[in-house]
């Protein structure tokens, strides 16, 4: 579709070897046969392929960018998981001892991580050195926990039930404490945790077959004197 106006813009005054360029022009026409017959939609198909290529990499490009802010966000929750997690087994690690010591009456409760363990992963050793029995070591740490994180309620199933009588009186009025800011419901059979509840409820079977409710307030016992 050139014109010989055209064509005369472009002739080349080098290219005079007449039966040099036949030779070449036949080689161009022979490659042009090769390409096989041409695709008049090959634009039209280009363009759709272009569109969907860059919706397809922007697409990519955003998949990408995501992965690298999410990758970011886990890093900062991993460290901070790592630094808060620190931080707390260190204060329960601290309250536990105390804790520990005040229900005993001396002695040391030590908490320590796993050796050669990633902290969020490993396991902990309770290190419990009471100065005589070692029943109050789990009530040491429950304890320990409460102090620093009291849960609003809170029921107990006999806990003290392998104490002796002089620790089941440490237990019960250490608890007593804790009613500050925790309501506990306790079950036991102990007269010492007994003497130190505010409310007393039991069952009783006065006739056979028959079960009875049997209640005490100590609190209007304590008004009452």
């Amino acid at each position: 579709e050139i014109t010989l106006s055209d064509a005369a813009g472009l002739r080349n005054e080098e290219m005079n070897d007449l039966p040099a360029m036949k030779r070449e022009i036949s080689g161009l026409k022979d490659e042009i046969r090769k390409l096989g017959n041409v695709n008049v939609n090959a634009i039209e198909d280009y363009r759709n392929l272009m569109e969907r290529y860059t919706f397809m990499k922007t697409q990519h490009d955003d998949l990408v960018e995501a992965e690298k802010t999410l990758e970011g966000i886990i890093e900062e929750l991993d460290t901070a998981m790592r630094k808060q997690f620190t931080e707390k087994f260190a204060e329960i690690s601290r309250e536990f001892d105390k804790v520990f010591k005040e229900l005993f009456g001396g002695g040391k409760g030590t908490l320590e991580l796993m050796e050669d363990e990633d902290i969020l992963e490993a396991g902990i050793r309770i290190i419990a050195q009471p100065p005589g029995k070692k029943a109050l070591s789990a009530i040491s740490l429950l304890f320990a926990i409460q102090n620093l994180k009291p849960s609003p309620f809170c029921l107990l199933d006999e806990i003290e039930a392998a104490l002796d009588d002089s620790n089941v009186g440490r237990f019960a009025k250490y608890l007593h404490k804790l009613t500050k800011n925790t309501q506990f419901i306790v079950i036991t059979h102990r007269r010492g945790t007994m003497e130190q509840v505010d409310r007393l409820y039991g069952i009783t079977m006065q006739e056979k077959g028959v079960s009875t409710l049997v209640s005490v307030n100590l609190i209007d016992k304590d008004l009452d004197d």
